[in-house]
């Protein structure tokens, strides 16, 4: 073995997880086995580089996934919140309420049965009039609300408002927008936005809730039915003795429910009291939300577990073919008396800190890719990440069990081998 170095040379290096590549590098003094280690050990960066490209991809997906996962969350918390009633047939608005007109009459009808908390008139237009109305979870709308009614809607009774406020009752020609909605635009407290040219000031920006009112713009109720008739003006034709008044101008209504009462049995009850009406009962319109959904939410489950896959195995095998390149520093290791567990510990410390650095330096590159595409995407009022603390400390706790399986993996291999067999090998 005469490319080995001395016996004298090879005692007066410590076991140490940073393992030096040149004489230069070694210890001049002897001293016991250390288990101190460097963050990032040398000879490890096309290591650490590989790692990090595979923790980026997971992460992206996992971004991904949990974006919609928010999204049709938020959708479900939405329907299941509230009772959704509109006039019968069908008319010109939009959303959850969408029906025929539900006249002022019928929500008097509603708030009298038993169980009935609150009810708020509504109008729901799509921003523009092309759009299909089956697109309710994405599309635009301006939503017109009663703001003398509290918001019915149990799980979102309180929109969280970014900058400025919310509608007040009397409010005219003031709008509160949506995060997305404002971003898209460019808009600000104090811009003027146009709608049917009609010109509102924009009073707030609301937070993000990462679905649907991301996407609206509220205005009072009064200022939506005039924006109807602006775009439907032969419903002017049908007021007078006998026919419409103003206040029959709802495209539907949110109704609220007593503490202690069953939501669906509530709906039902309504469908039997109150004629007339298309009522949407909240667990069958849940339901209905998570099928139509459901290819999404399989297809990027399908994308998180290919993720894993390919993620965990590029780290596992990054590391250890990092480990067997150094087989024969092991092997020189073990003849010099180093047992198996300071082998262990060594190799261990190596792989978790090469996985640790590979990760968060992946989850940089991951969100700085994403950052990129969302901040363009932003401009038509969408977002396709999202890096939820739960995704990073998934991938943080991922790729340590990975890198520490490889380490524990890799040792086993080496310890079975002799050290003659070792150095051999690694020659």
């Amino acid at each position: 073995m005469q490319n080995c170095p001395s016996p004298m040379d090879e005692m007066r290096r410590p076991i140490s997880v940073s393992e030096p590549h040149s004489a230069s590098e070694r210890s001049s003094s002897p001293g016991p086995p250390s288990t101190s280690w460097r963050a990032v050990p040398r000879g490890y960066l096309f290591t650490v580089l590989g790692i990090a490209v595979g923790v980026a991809g997971l992460v992206a997906l996992g971004a991904m996934a949990e974006r919609i996962s928010r999204f049709i969350d938020g959708g479900n918390r939405f329907v299941l919140g509230q009772i959704s009633v509109a006039g019968e047939g069908m008319g010109m608005g939009t959303g959850f309420t969408a029906g025929g007109l539900l006249r002022a009459s019928k929500i008097a009808e509603l708030a009298r049965v038993p169980g009935v908390v609150a009810v708020q008139p509504q109008v729901m237009l799509p921003l523009r009039s092309s759009t299909s109305q089956f697109l309710t979870l994405t599309q635009e709308l301006v939503v017109g609300a009663d703001m003398t009614v509290p918001m019915p809607n149990r799980n979102y009774q309180i929109l969280g408002v970014r900058t400025g406020r919310f509608l007040h009752p009397g409010d005219r020609r003031a709008v509160a927008l949506g995060n997305d909605f404002a971003t898209s635009r460019g808009l600000g407290v104090g811009s003027a936005l146009a709608l049917e040219g009609v010109t509102f000031t924009v009073v707030g920006i609301l937070d993000k809730t990462l679905t649907a009112p991301d996407r609206f713009a509220f205005v009072s109720i009064d200022d939506a039915r005039d924006l109807w008739l602006r775009r439907e003006p032969l419903l002017v034709q049908m007021f007078g003795p006998g026919g419409l008044s103003r206040a029959d101008l709802n495209s539907g209504a949110a109704v609220g429910w007593q503490s202690g009462e069953d939501p669906d049995a509530l709906a039902r009850r309504i469908q039997r009291t109150v004629t007339g009406l298309n009522v949407t009962i909240p667990g069958e319109l849940s339901r209905l939300l998570r099928q139509s959904t459901a290819f999404f939410s399989a297809l990027f489950f399908g994308f998180g577990v290919l993720g894993l896959v390919i993620g965990g195995l590029s780290l596992s095998n990054t590391v250890t073919a990092a480990v067997f390149e150094r087989i024969r520093d092991f092997g020189i290791k073990r003849a010099l008396g180093a047992t198996d567990a300071q082998l262990l510990r060594e190799v261990l410390g190596e792989a978790l800190a090469v996985s640790l650095s590979g990760t968060v330096l992946g989850v940089a590159l991951a969100f700085g890719v994403a950052s990129v595409i969302d901040a363009r995407a932003a401009r038509q009022g969408q977002q396709l990440f999202l890096f939820s603390p739960r995704l990073l400390v998934f991938a943080l706790v991922f790729a340590l069990i990975m890198g520490g399986l490889a380490a524990g993996y890799a040792t086993l291999r080496i310890v079975r081998l002799s050290p003659a067999d070792a150095i051999r090998r690694g020659g």
